[in-house]
Protein backbone atom coordinates (compact mmCIF):
# COMPACT_ATOMS: atom_id res chain seq x y z
CA UNK A 1 0.00 0.00 0.00
CA UNK A 2 1.16 3.78 -0.35
CA UNK A 3 -0.36 6.97 -0.97
CA UNK A 4 -0.87 8.81 -4.19
CA UNK A 5 -2.66 12.01 -6.07
CA UNK A 6 -5.72 11.53 -6.90
CA UNK A 7 -7.33 10.19 -10.13
CA UNK A 8 -10.64 10.59 -12.10
CA UNK A 9 -11.50 7.35 -11.36
CA UNK A 10 -11.49 7.41 -7.71
CA UNK A 11 -14.25 9.72 -7.57
CA UNK A 12 -17.24 7.74 -7.24
CA UNK A 13 -15.69 6.08 -4.02
CA UNK A 14 -14.84 9.48 -2.36
CA UNK A 15 -17.02 11.66 -0.24
CA UNK A 16 -17.32 15.06 -1.51
CA UNK A 17 -15.67 16.88 1.20
CA UNK A 18 -12.86 15.46 0.07
CA UNK A 19 -12.90 17.60 -2.95
CA UNK A 20 -11.81 20.36 -0.98
CA UNK A 21 -9.02 19.21 1.42
CA UNK A 22 -6.19 20.95 1.35
CA UNK A 23 -3.16 18.49 1.68
CA UNK A 24 -4.54 15.15 0.62
CA UNK A 25 -3.44 11.56 -0.49
CA UNK A 26 -5.43 8.45 -1.68
CA UNK A 27 -4.65 5.37 0.09
CA UNK A 28 -4.23 2.91 -2.33
CA UNK A 29 -3.33 -0.58 -2.02
CA UNK A 30 -0.49 -2.37 -4.12
CA UNK A 31 -2.94 -2.83 -7.34
CA UNK A 32 -3.60 0.91 -7.05
CA UNK A 33 -6.92 0.62 -6.07
CA UNK A 34 -8.56 3.11 -3.81
CA UNK A 35 -9.10 1.94 -0.15
CA UNK A 36 -9.40 5.65 1.41
CA UNK A 37 -8.47 8.58 1.46
CA UNK A 38 -6.28 11.00 4.52
CA UNK A 39 -6.16 14.32 4.83
CA UNK A 40 -4.40 17.31 6.74
CA UNK A 41 -6.58 20.73 6.72
CA UNK A 42 -6.54 23.92 8.79
CA UNK A 43 -3.12 23.79 8.27
CA UNK A 44 -2.19 27.24 10.13
CA UNK A 45 0.84 28.52 12.63
CA UNK A 46 2.51 24.70 12.75
CA UNK A 47 -0.92 22.87 13.39
CA UNK A 48 -2.98 20.84 11.42
CA UNK A 49 -6.02 18.89 11.51
CA UNK A 50 -6.20 15.31 10.35
CA UNK A 51 -8.71 13.34 8.84
CA UNK A 52 -8.57 9.86 7.86
CA UNK A 53 -11.37 7.67 5.90
CA UNK A 54 -11.25 4.02 4.42
CA UNK A 55 -13.83 1.79 2.80
CA UNK A 56 -15.53 -0.49 4.50
CA UNK A 57 -13.86 -3.18 2.65
CA UNK A 58 -10.68 -1.49 4.27
CA UNK A 59 -11.52 -1.90 7.37
CA UNK A 60 -9.02 -4.39 9.44
CA UNK A 61 -6.52 -4.54 6.98
CA UNK A 62 -3.53 -1.71 7.82
CA UNK A 63 -5.21 1.02 5.60
CA UNK A 64 -6.29 3.37 7.68
CA UNK A 65 -2.77 3.33 10.10
CA UNK A 66 -0.82 3.11 6.86
CA UNK A 67 -2.40 6.15 5.93
CA UNK A 68 -2.23 7.98 9.30
CA UNK A 69 1.25 7.33 10.02
CA UNK A 70 2.10 8.18 6.31
CA UNK A 71 0.23 11.75 6.44
CA UNK A 72 2.29 12.38 10.36
CA UNK A 73 5.43 12.25 8.69
CA UNK A 74 5.08 14.05 5.96
CA UNK A 75 3.07 16.74 7.93
CA UNK A 76 6.23 16.86 9.94
CA UNK A 77 8.63 16.52 7.77
CA UNK A 78 7.82 18.15 4.52
CA UNK A 79 5.23 20.45 5.94
CA UNK A 80 7.83 21.07 8.21
CA UNK A 81 4.64 21.33 11.24
CA UNK A 82 4.74 21.00 14.84
CA UNK A 83 1.97 19.48 16.24
CA UNK A 84 -1.40 17.21 14.90
CA UNK A 85 -4.87 17.10 15.86
CA UNK A 86 -7.96 15.53 14.93
CA UNK A 87 -11.31 14.68 16.64
CA UNK A 88 -14.09 11.27 16.05
CA UNK A 89 -17.94 10.73 17.85
CA UNK A 90 -17.76 9.18 21.53
CA UNK A 91 -19.61 7.06 19.77
CA UNK A 92 -17.45 5.43 17.02
CA UNK A 93 -16.27 2.62 19.31
CA UNK A 94 -14.16 1.15 16.77
CA UNK A 95 -12.54 4.94 16.07
CA UNK A 96 -11.68 4.95 19.79
CA UNK A 97 -10.42 1.62 19.84
CA UNK A 98 -7.73 2.44 17.15
CA UNK A 99 -6.62 5.29 18.07
CA UNK A 100 -6.26 4.30 21.57
CA UNK A 101 -4.18 1.18 20.59
CA UNK A 102 -1.92 3.17 18.92
CA UNK A 103 -1.23 5.20 21.62
CA UNK A 104 -2.15 8.85 20.66
CA UNK A 105 -3.33 11.01 23.81
CA UNK A 106 -6.47 12.30 24.32
CA UNK A 107 -6.10 16.01 24.46
CA UNK A 108 -8.33 17.43 27.05
CA UNK A 109 -7.93 21.43 26.70
CA UNK A 110 -9.05 22.01 22.99
CA UNK A 111 -8.77 25.91 21.33
CA UNK A 112 -12.10 27.54 21.05
CA UNK A 113 -11.89 28.63 17.78
CA UNK A 114 -11.54 25.02 16.41
CA UNK A 115 -14.75 23.73 18.82
CA UNK A 116 -16.18 26.42 16.79
CA UNK A 117 -15.93 24.22 13.77
CA UNK A 118 -18.10 21.43 15.52
CA UNK A 119 -21.59 21.71 16.33
CA UNK A 120 -21.48 19.08 18.45
CA UNK A 121 -18.34 19.20 19.87
CA UNK A 122 -19.61 17.70 23.45
CA UNK A 123 -19.64 14.20 21.64
CA UNK A 124 -16.53 14.82 20.56
CA UNK A 125 -13.02 12.87 21.53
CA UNK A 126 -10.18 15.20 20.55
CA UNK A 127 -6.63 13.58 20.32
CA UNK A 128 -3.25 15.42 19.27
CA UNK A 129 0.70 14.13 18.36
CA UNK A 130 3.87 16.54 18.74
CA UNK A 131 6.64 16.30 16.22
CA UNK A 132 9.12 13.52 18.14
CA UNK A 133 6.23 11.47 19.85
CA UNK A 134 6.86 8.19 19.10
CA UNK A 135 3.28 6.58 18.31
CA UNK A 136 4.55 2.84 16.83
CA UNK A 137 6.73 1.29 19.90
CA UNK A 138 7.38 -1.97 20.62
CA UNK A 139 6.14 -3.47 24.35
CA UNK A 140 9.44 -4.49 25.93
CA UNK A 141 12.97 -3.99 25.31
CA UNK A 142 15.45 -7.03 26.51
CA UNK A 143 12.60 -8.26 28.79
CA UNK A 144 12.34 -4.35 30.59
CA UNK A 145 8.62 -3.31 29.83
CA UNK A 146 8.54 -0.05 27.36
CA UNK A 147 5.17 2.20 28.98
CA UNK A 148 3.48 4.67 27.63
CA UNK A 149 3.74 7.57 31.18
CA UNK A 150 0.27 9.38 31.47
CA UNK A 151 0.13 12.45 28.91
CA UNK A 152 -2.28 14.89 28.60
CA UNK A 153 -2.22 17.60 25.70
CA UNK A 154 -3.06 20.65 25.33
CA UNK A 155 -3.56 21.58 21.65
CA UNK A 156 -1.07 24.39 20.17
CA UNK A 157 0.38 24.66 24.26
CA UNK A 158 2.58 21.29 24.71
CA UNK A 159 1.91 18.05 26.86
CA UNK A 160 1.71 17.50 30.59
CA UNK A 161 3.07 14.00 31.60
CA UNK A 162 3.09 12.32 34.68
CA UNK A 163 3.57 9.07 36.83
CA UNK A 164 3.04 7.79 40.22
CA UNK A 165 4.57 5.21 42.69
CA UNK A 166 2.97 2.02 42.42
CA UNK A 167 0.80 3.26 39.78
CA UNK A 168 2.09 3.74 36.24
CA UNK A 169 5.79 1.99 37.91
CA UNK A 170 5.83 -1.21 40.15
CA UNK A 171 7.20 0.41 42.86
CA UNK A 172 7.26 2.73 45.67
CA UNK A 173 9.92 5.63 44.25
CA UNK A 174 12.51 6.85 46.80
CA UNK A 175 14.56 8.24 44.55
CA UNK A 176 14.99 10.39 41.42
CA UNK A 177 18.00 11.71 39.48
CA UNK A 178 18.80 12.86 35.99
CA UNK A 179 22.30 13.24 33.62
CA UNK A 180 22.81 16.35 31.91
CA UNK A 181 24.81 18.61 29.97
CA UNK A 182 25.98 15.32 27.81
CA UNK A 183 28.19 15.89 24.50
CA UNK A 184 26.61 14.10 22.00
CA UNK A 185 28.47 10.99 21.14
CA UNK A 186 29.42 10.60 24.95
CA UNK A 187 28.49 6.73 26.39
CA UNK A 188 27.66 6.47 30.15
CA UNK A 189 26.35 3.45 32.34
CA UNK A 190 28.58 0.82 31.82
CA UNK A 191 26.79 -0.88 35.26
CA UNK A 192 23.94 -3.05 36.43
CA UNK A 193 22.03 -3.39 39.52
CA UNK A 194 21.03 -6.47 41.81
CA UNK A 195 18.17 -5.48 43.36
CA UNK A 196 17.50 -1.88 42.25
CA UNK A 197 14.22 -1.26 40.43
CA UNK A 198 14.39 1.89 37.70
CA UNK A 199 12.00 3.45 35.26
CA UNK A 200 14.22 5.66 32.66
CA UNK A 201 12.52 8.00 30.52
CA UNK A 202 13.98 10.76 28.14
CA UNK A 203 12.53 14.79 29.02
CA UNK A 204 14.49 15.99 26.19
CA UNK A 205 16.70 14.98 23.56
CA UNK A 206 17.87 11.67 21.81
CA UNK A 207 19.01 8.60 24.25
CA UNK A 208 20.21 5.00 22.71
CA UNK A 209 19.50 2.74 25.48
CA UNK A 210 21.77 -0.45 25.27
CA UNK A 211 20.07 -3.04 27.68
CA UNK A 212 21.72 -6.97 28.71
CA UNK A 213 20.26 -9.26 30.57
CA UNK A 214 18.95 -12.78 30.76
CA UNK A 215 16.32 -11.98 27.63
CA UNK A 216 19.64 -10.60 25.39
CA UNK A 217 20.88 -7.56 24.74
CA UNK A 218 19.10 -5.09 22.90
CA UNK A 219 18.93 -1.44 22.35
CA UNK A 220 15.72 1.71 22.20
CA UNK A 221 16.11 5.01 21.50
CA UNK A 222 14.50 7.01 24.00
CA UNK A 223 13.33 10.45 22.18
CA UNK A 224 9.70 10.97 23.53
CA UNK A 225 8.93 12.51 27.04
CA UNK A 226 6.18 9.90 27.22
CA UNK A 227 7.62 6.74 26.33
CA UNK A 228 9.50 5.03 29.86
CA UNK A 229 11.76 2.00 30.06
CA UNK A 230 11.04 0.09 33.72
CA UNK A 231 13.64 -2.33 34.89
CA UNK A 232 12.76 -4.76 37.18
CA UNK A 233 15.87 -7.29 37.16
CA UNK A 234 19.42 -7.12 36.87
CA UNK A 235 20.52 -5.34 33.57
CA UNK A 236 23.82 -3.89 32.22
CA UNK A 237 22.84 -1.18 31.08
CA UNK A 238 24.48 1.83 28.52
CA UNK A 239 23.41 5.02 27.56
CA UNK A 240 24.56 6.88 24.25
CA UNK A 241 24.39 10.41 23.86
CA UNK A 242 22.39 10.67 19.97
CA UNK A 243 21.84 14.82 20.82
CA UNK A 244 23.68 16.96 23.13
CA UNK A 245 22.38 18.19 25.84
CA UNK A 246 19.70 15.22 26.17
CA UNK A 247 18.53 14.71 29.64
CA UNK A 248 18.06 10.94 31.37
CA UNK A 249 16.03 10.83 34.17
CA UNK A 250 15.80 7.87 36.43
CA UNK A 251 12.88 6.97 39.19
CA UNK A 252 14.36 4.52 41.37
CA UNK A 253 12.85 2.01 44.01
CA UNK A 254 15.40 2.53 47.03
CA UNK A 255 17.83 5.02 48.19
CA UNK A 256 21.66 4.98 46.71
CA UNK A 257 23.57 1.77 47.66
CA UNK A 258 27.08 1.22 46.39
CA UNK A 259 26.83 -2.15 47.38
CA UNK A 260 24.07 -2.95 44.73
CA UNK A 261 26.15 -1.48 41.87
CA UNK A 262 28.05 -4.31 39.82
CA UNK A 263 30.67 -2.30 37.53
CA UNK A 264 32.53 -5.18 36.26
CA UNK A 265 30.97 -6.89 33.22
CA UNK A 266 32.71 -9.95 33.47
CA UNK A 267 31.27 -9.68 36.90
CA UNK A 268 27.69 -9.10 36.15
CA UNK A 269 28.12 -11.90 33.27
CA UNK A 270 28.72 -14.68 36.07
CA UNK A 271 25.92 -12.83 38.11
CA UNK A 272 23.19 -13.48 35.53
CA UNK A 273 24.38 -16.67 34.90
CA UNK A 274 23.32 -18.35 38.57
CA UNK A 275 19.67 -16.45 37.92
CA UNK A 276 16.82 -18.85 37.16
CA UNK A 277 15.11 -18.72 33.74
Amino acid sequence: MYLREFKKEDKPLIFEWVQNEEFSFVIASDTDEYMGMVSLKHIEEGSAELEVIVRKEAMGHGYAWFGVEAIIHKAFNELQLKSIYWCVSRENVRAIRFFNKHNFHEAVDVPEKILQRYENGASLKWYFVLKGDETNIRDYVAGCRVIHIKTIPTINAGELSFFEGTHEIPFDIKRIYYISKVPEGVRRGFHAHKELKQMLFCPYGRIQLILENKHGREEIELSDPSIGVVIEEPTWREMLWLQKDSVLCVAASDFYKVEDYIRDYEEFKTFVCKIPL
